[in-house]
């Protein structure tokens, strides 16, 4: 490193010392006045900037700086030596203000020199400044590299401590230049302290909770910073535990036996508190015995007969006896039979008036009464007609429909449901979601969707073949062809298939993503003179403010094209969205889904959460418990149960339902209250994480987490815990489970409530609720002009079918479209009540009204043909 020439030093001192022994008054004139000339003051330099402590981060190299007034030269001088003028960029000005000169030295100290510099101390550097009066010297600034090594000097460890105990949670950061700040991390979230009981000592960085909450379990982590880099330490698992306490004892039982010495009993629970992460169970006996006495009933038994009573007029007499030998005591049961008896005391031949008791009653008597029982029955039979009469005329003098129409009883007369269903039982069959329709196949199928390939295809009787309505439905999936829908003596391969589509293949940039299964029906060339009613399961929380949803339609080239918002008006389809389904009309067949655009970060769709387990079959202690998140559509999670069943999985609990929203947070599950002393989980497995894009877009279906657990000994049968489904920063669920995982117990537990197979065919009059008959007459009637404003507009009003009109207006039947989206809706039996209730509002309605204006499109002239 460059120094000022040591000669050069020695000069100027040498020519101080001569001056002053000559002429020091003259010096200190010229002194003045050269000072006076540069617009210096008479002080010694100031420093107003002096160097600062510095760290050199990687290979950057740092600046120095130094800034005094009044200064005629500034030097830096580092670890003892001069810094050679060559490396000072120097620069100056006038203050503005007193109009003095201000120095300014910047120098660049690099890595290598720090580093190839060996002393006793660290490496410094100070500024030396001069003015006429004398020099100068800044404070020193040390230089040094800056780091964090990797592995910290003490880990946190992880602890259980009971409720209301201290938590203490020792943490060294690791060596590092400047020292590390440490800061402490709850589940990935920043802890602040000071508040609810939290304290930290500084001084050590220990975290310290002084009274223990449930609340305070989780996995904590000690982080540590600098400005090079950010460390964190080991994970510790921290579990706060409640041991167990008794309640009340319950009152003492009856007796055991109803006679004699017995025992009775009272007991009590563990659930004062119940024993919570572990905790110890309570000490004790949960019941008591203690002998008791009971008197022993004592049932009566009948005296002696009394003699007989003198005969009286009647030709009886009497005799009693008393329920006295013994009497009942102590709830006996009472005498059985009776206490008193009469018997004639003639023989028979006691007589009243000159005549036999048993002689019969004279004839007028019996003729009088057979004749008034005559006219009695005729008289009520007559009633009954006048009555039947009466109603009739009354019903068809209030409706124009008359009873067959308005009568629910009507509808739902002569119809049975009737369903086709494989007959392979022993194969386990689902709705293959990655076949395609085998259209090659020169056979034809009422419904060829039951079936893992091509000859599982089961071939229906023939007079089924050949009826042309047919009504498909799968989970959650359903397709209603309605009567002459197909043209007669015309036969029709039909086939409806379920794919679980993968949201990348929507849109470029991820907006939209798929709310249902696609839904294929065929084929493509069928033939439809009316629209066919399509239900198809979503799982969007619906809410126009929040989404904004469409149907697709898949084009040949694998594209999907926009059919139709559900929000807005068309005249070629229509949509009916409700909470988990949404109706469809369509017009051709072909692939279709309902995708959704999610419009602000609280739109949100409905995930079905569901957990199974079963036993290790490497290990015989391992036991593995399963975590689904599958959206909220009967065919995803219809998956998920077969393939747990192939498996031998259980069902540990009731699946729940959960919103995820679109806010770009990760959805964590965890699992938690595991009893430590019973079980032991595999470290770093207690909390899994999917990113968001996973859960959003179904890019992973279904989503499936493990957790692995292994008991510490074959008598632990028992295992309660607790499975935490949350979105960061949103909702979260609990999932709990209380399963036992002995051997013998290794069924399956039923969790299905249908078969395998759900997809159902019914064909002809048997796929509808109403009856041709009275469907004919319903559409007869509100298709034809009306005076009364009784037309297919009131139907859809009473019926709540009363947006998109213009759909229906131009249909060559708007009101057999109007009933058939009613059935789709209405698919559960019991549902013609509703239909019966609306056709009795219409035929009450007495005022005509105008018809409202439909539609203001470029389709009015085809709609006034219609109407």
């Amino acid at each position: 490193m460059g120094q000022f020439s040591g000669g050069c030093s020695l000069t100027f001192s040498i020519f101080v010392l001569l001056l002053g022994s000559r002429a020091p008054a003259t010096l200190a004139r010229g002194a003045r006045g050269e000072a006076l000339q540069h617009g210096q003051s008479e002080t010694l330099p100031r420093f107003l900037q002096e160097p600062v402590d510095a760290y050199i981060i990687k290979s950057n190299p740092i600046k120095l700086r130094c800034q005094a007034q009044p200064a005629l030269q500034i030097f830096f001088k580092c670890n003892g030596e001069w810094v050679h003028q060559s490396q000072h960029m120097s620069q100056e000005h006038a203050d503005v203000v007193t109009g003095l000169k201000i120095r300014e030295v910047m120098i660049n100290i690099s890595r290598q020199q720090v580093e190839d510099f060996h002393g006793p101390e660290d490496y410094w550097c100070l500024c030396v400044a001069w003015s006429h009066l004398g020099t100068s010297k800044s404070r020193k600034a040390s230089v040094r590299i800056a780091y964090l090594r990797k592995n910290f000097e003490q880990d946190p460890q992880g602890t259980e401590v009971p409720l209301d105990g201290m938590i203490v949670l020792h943490c060294r950061p690791p060596e590092g230049v400047p020292v590390a700040e440490v800061e402490w991390l709850k589940n990935d979230e920043p802890l602040s302290f000071g508040d609810d009981g939290m304290s930290n000592t500084r001084g050590d960085h220990d975290l310290i909770i002084s009274e223990a909450r449930l609340s305070d379990s989780g996995n904590y982590t000690c982080a540590a910073s600098n400005i090079v880099a950010k460390r964190r330490s080991a994970t510790a698992v921290v579990v706060v535990y409640v041991n167990g306490g008794w309640s009340s004892w319950t009152g003492w039982s009856p007796c055991s036996v109803h006679c004699g010495r017995g025992v009775q009993k009272r007991s009590r629970t563990c659930t004062n508190p119940a024993p919570l992460n572990g905790g110890a169970f309570c000490e004790g006996t949960p019941s008591q015995k203690s002998p008791c006495n009971t008197v022993c009933p004592v049932d009566g038994g009948w005296g002696e007969w009394s003699e007989w009573s003198v005969c009286s007029s009647d030709c009886e007499r009497q005799r009693s006896r008393e329920c006295t030998a013994p009497e009942p005591k102590h709830g006996g049961r009472l005498c059985d039979g009776v206490a008193a008896a009469a018997e004639n005391c003639t023989g028979g031949l006691c007589t009243q008036n000159r005549k036999l008791l048993h002689d019969a009653k004279p004839q007028g008597v019996e003729r009088t009464s057979d004749v008034a029982l005559y006219s009695g029955l005729a008289a009520g039979v007559v009633t009954m007609v006048m009555l039947i009469i009466a109603v009739t005329l009354y019903r068809r003098s209030q409706s124009e429909y008359g009873v067959d129409v308005i009568d629910s009883s009507a509808l739902t007369g002569g119809f049975q449901s009737f369903s086709f269903k494989t007959s392979r039982q022993a194969n386990p069959l689902l709705i293959n979601s990655s076949m395609q329709p085998d259209l090659t196949v020169s056979r034809t199928y009422t419904s060829p969707m039951c079936f893992q390939d091509s000859i599982d295809k089961e071939i229906m009787a023939e007079h089924s073949l050949l009826d042309p309505l047919p009504d498909l439905k799968a989970k959650g999936i359903s397709l209603l062809v309605p009567h002459g829908g197909i043209a007669e003596d015309t036969t029709w391969e039909m086939y409806m298939s379920i794919n679980q589509e993968d949201s990348s293949a929507m849109s470029e940039d991820g907006s939209e993503i798929f709310l249902s299964p696609a839904v294929t029906y065929g084929p493509p060339g069928l033939d439809l003179s009316c629209p066919t009613a399509m239900t198809v399961a979503h799982c969007a929380e619906v809410s126009a403010e929040n989404w904004t949803i469409r149907l697709k339609r898949q084009t040949q080239d694998n594209k999907w094209e926009e059919v139709m918002s559900v929000d807005e008006e068309s005249t070629s389809c229509y949509c009916l969205l409700e909470a988990q389904r949404c109706h469809v009309l369509l017009g051709q067949p072909g692939r279709y889904a309902l995708v959704g655009e999610a419009l602000n970060q609280e739109a949100a769709k409905r995930l079905r959460l569901a957990v199974f387990g079963g036993l290790d079959s490497s290990n015989s202690l391992g036991f593995t418990i399963r975590v689904y998140c599958v959206e909220d559509t009967p065919h995803s999670f219809q998956e998920v149960a077969v393939g747990e069943r192939s498996r031998g999985g259980r069902l540990l609990e009731e699946p729940k339902i959960m919103l995820f929203r679109g806010n770009t947070f990760s959805l964590q599950v965890s699992i938690q209250d595991v009893p430590r002393l019973l079980w032991s989980i595999k470290p770093f497995n207690t909390c899994q994480e999917f990113s968001f894009s996973q859960v959003w877009a179904g890019n992973q279906c279904p989503l499936q987490c493990a957790f692995s657990l292994e008991r510490y000994s074959h008598s632990s049968s028992q295992l309660s815990c607790k499975i935490s489904i949350r979105q960061v920063a949103g909702e979260e669920q609990i999932l709990q489970i209380y399963t036992s995982v002995v051997e013998n117990e290794k069924g399956v537990v039923p969790f299905f409530t249908q078969s395998d197979c759900t997809v159902t065919s019914q064909t002809g009059s048997r796929a509808f609720k109403i009856p041709l008959s009275i469907r004919q007459r319903i559409t007869a009637t509100f298709d034809a002009a009306n005076s009364n404003g009784k037309d297919w507009q009131l139907l859809a009003q009473k019926l709540h079918i009363d947006r998109n009109l213009c759909y229906f207006a131009c249909q060559e039947s708007p009101s057999s479209v109007i009933l058939s989206l009613w059935e789709a809706q209405h698919q559960d039996p019991g549902d013609l009540d509703s239909l019966a209730s609306a056709l009795e509002e219409i035929g009450k309605v007495q005022s005509p009204r105008g018809p409202p204006a439909l539609c203001s499109t470029k389709e009015d002239s085809e709609f006034t043909k219609v109407g």
